[in-house]
């Protein structure tokens, strides 16, 4: 991945984040749409059988224990994400170069949409909560997950 320090402010490193974001979902194959502004719901779209997966991009470096806090929810100028405007979160760490793609669903019923991703070594994906998104790339294509 590109070098990721050096942005001005966190809307830089959004944008920068959503062009890795939709980088990474063409060398997966999917087909990608990025809606025109910055004031939409969802951050890009998804094509897929004939649908639009809305996506919300985020991302964190914020280390706290043996995990990175990732929040999930809009700016203080924006009106909450819900079901009916957003189908899947897209979390980015940053330092760690991965990727979680989960659900809306699942982030929604947590209490603050505040998510602690643990990219540990090696992956427990029964230990960790949102350790079966990590590089669920096959979600964007209908697959479901194991959980």
């Amino acid at each position: 991945m590109a070098k990721y320090s050096g942005f001005r402010n966190f809307k830089e490193r959004g944008e920068w984040v959503e062009l890795q974001f939709m980088a990474q979902a063409l060398r997966k194959k999917l087909r990608v749409s990025k809606p025109w502004g910055d004031s939409g719901a969802y951050d890009v779209g998804i094509e897929h059988r004939g649908r639009l997966l809305r996506v919300q991009v985020k991302s964190t470096s914020y280390q706290l224990w043996n995990g990175y806090q990732c929040s999930c929810t809009p700016n203080a100028k924006s009106k909450p994400y819900t079901r009916r405007k957003v189908d899947f979160f897209a979390a980015y760490i940053v330092p760690e170069d991965v990727w979680y793609i989960i659900p809306a669903s699942v982030v929604f019923k947590t209490k603050s949409c505040d998510l602690m991703l643990c990219p540990v070594k090696p992956l427990r994906r029964d230990r960790y909560w949102y350790e079966c998104y990590r590089e669920a790339w096959k979600l964007l294509r209908g697959v479901t997950t194991h959980k």
